[in-house]
């Protein structure tokens, strides 16, 4: 397992990010259509979103010709507010297979 630090404001100043981080989280693995159909998001804002958190390391793409599959790489995130320090993101991200 290796950690991966997220500024707070990438990951927690979008809702979407969110939804799309809960659904995964429930779920493993879905298609951008899926994705978008479970958090009621159109399929443009859906893939904005799943390429940024696959940017941020939490997310892996598979692709199978045109079609593109986001898994869910994290067991858990937890944003800590700290004194002194600010807030933080940390995220335990599973090692790849």
């Amino acid at each position: 397992m290796r950690r991966a630090e997220i500024e707070a404001e990438d990951l927690l100043g979008s809702r979407g990010r969110i939804r799309i981080l809960q659904v995964l989280a429930e779920s493993g693995e879905l298609n951008i259509s899926e994705v978008g159909r479970r958090t009621g998001m159109n399929y443009t804002s859906v893939e904005r979103h799943l390429d940024a958190l696959t940017g941020m390391g939490l997310l892996r793409e598979k692709r199978y010709g045109k079609i593109r599959i986001f898994e869910a790489l994290f067991n858990e995130v937890t944003v800590r507010f700290e004194r002194n320090r600010g807030v933080r993101v940390e995220t335990s991200i599973r090692a790849r297979d």
